[in-house]
């Protein structure tokens, strides 16, 4: 079977639904997964969960046989959320799981995600799994397995409901983008107390109103419209399989990962003072410096949702978030990312005061960003140029260069982050500034110097 190999990501599997992905390639991918899971099973079964686009449900189908026909059972909860699959890998008897979705990804691509045990696999992992499928030999059933038909929300939704107390009522616009978190997210807020006005929160794969990526302006337009007209408290965005959140507040400001993470440390560290938060290179000065002002123990690591929730087990953090609107609460919950459940935190936090969203951030310094830019290269060069570059500013210039994750280069006024894509063949800048000047300069210096290096 041709395998396109060019779809193993970093984080999953992904490519364009008909040409890279077929029913017959995710059948070969189910039957790889239980080979790849020798030895790892205990329960003999794997929940399975697809999004709402058009070919998902037939390519769940697809690995359900993959996975039945080679032996191992199935309970299938059918169209929902990525946490909501994350959601029963830690409440169901299983191994490991499968979620058809390509996130954010426009409507002609579909995907994969595979967990082992309660985490998702990554890099080395997926590459291996490629290689096991591959193969031509495949475990056979040699008694009879089993697909259940399970409905996860009800159990979901008792369980959110639960642990979050909102003590006013709130008005909160929700846009789902036609991504799989409407029928989640709105049956939950209003469970909450809230007043909920959706936007797009039917389920369309064709994504006829917006792309459904709620970190992307453009795409939020409406969120922040309807946030001004109707006089809501704030405005929740989800993207296409509800992983990652975009924030509104009251006055229709965006309100980016790395300042929403800072809401939920100071919230967490009011009740564990002392608590491990971890983000990534990209966020803001501001944010640390704020989680070391209130108490916690702040860790910049490398960007990547399967390597935030490692370092998350490996530092005992009750919390963790990225730019992108990845957010992680082990505090209270299992330390997946889930849009929604964020969602629902935050609404916590705005019900126990009586201060608009836009007031809850206000003595965060101000700062200037750049948006994420991305330079296009070789991929063969990629970690070169990397390379190449920190040497300069550490050696040549002495400058302070964090080096975790590509080289984030440090000034007394400001920063500037340059990486390698983990999943196409570029770098990612971003920089920080106190002043618009400085962050010009800022921009300029490492632009040019990436510039000269790349001829």
């Amino acid at each position: 079977m041709k395998l396109n190999p060019q779809i193993f990501r970093e984080y999953d599997i992904r490519g364009i639904a008909g040409t890279d992905l077929t029913e017959e390639i995710y059948e070969r991918l189910g039957q790889a997964i239980v080979k790849y899971t020798r030895g790892k099973r205990k329960n003999n079964c794997f929940v399975v969960a697809h999004d709402g686009r058009l070919t998902s449900r037939g390519f769940a189908h697809a690995v359900m046989d993959g996975i039945t026909g080679a032996g191992v059972n199935v309970i299938d909860i059918g169209q929902a959320p990525t946490p909501l699959c994350y959601f029963g890998l830690f409440t169901l008897p299983v191994d490991g799981g499968v979620m058809i979705t390509a996130s954010h990804n426009p409507k002609e691509y579909n995907g994969m995600k595979v967990a082992v045990g309660k985490s998702t696999i990554h890099g080395e992992e997926i590459q291996k799994l490629y290689k096991v499928a591959l193969g031509d030999t495949f475990p056979k059933a040699r008694k009879p397995v089993t697909i259940t038909r399970m409905d996860l929300l009800p159990k979901y939704l008792a369980r959110v409901a639960r642990s979050i107390n909102v003590k006013r009522k709130l008005k909160v616009v929700v846009d789902a983008g036609n991504g799989a978190s409407g029928p989640v997210g709105v049956p939950l807020y209003e469970r909450l107390g809230c007043e909920v006005i959706p936007l797009y929160c039917d389920v369309d794969g064709r994504f006829p109103n917006h792309h459904p990526d709620p970190t992307v302006a453009k795409n939020i337009k409406k969120l922040i419209a309807t946030v001004k007209r109707t006089g809501a408290d704030c405005g929740i965005g989800f993207d296409g399989d509800g992983d990652r959140i975009g924030v509104v507040d009251d006055k229709g400001n965006v309100i980016y990962g790395d300042k929403l993470l800072i809401l939920f440390a100071r919230s967490i560290l009011k009740e564990k003072p002392g608590a491990t938060i971890i983000s990534e290179v990209k966020g803001s000065r501001t944010l640390y410096a704020d989680i070391e002002a209130h108490g916690g123990n702040a860790i910049m690591w490398k960007t990547g949702h399967s390597l935030i929730k490692a370092a998350m087990k490996k530092f005992k953090a009750e919390l963790a978030g990225e730019m992108s609107g990845h957010m992680f609460f082990q505090n209270r919950w299992y330390g997946f990312d889930d849009a929604v459940y964020a969602g629902a935190r935050l609404l916590e936090i705005l019900g126990s005061t009586r201060k608009p969203l836009s007031a809850l951030l206000a003595d965060v310094p101000k700062t200037y960003v750049t948006e994420e830019m991305r330079i296009e290269t070789e991929e063969s060069k990629k970690f070169e140029l990397v390379k190449k570059a920190t040497a300069y500013f550490q050696d040549e210039l002495g400058l302070e260069v964090n080096t975790i994750d590509g080289a984030r280069v440090e000034f007394e006024d400001g920063w500037g982050l340059l990486r390698a894509s983990n999943t196409s063949p570029a770098l990612v800048m971003r920089c920080e500034a106190d002043t618009p000047k400085r962050l010009k300069e800022i921009k300029s210096l490492i632009a040019g110097k990436v510039k000269e290096l790349n001829k």
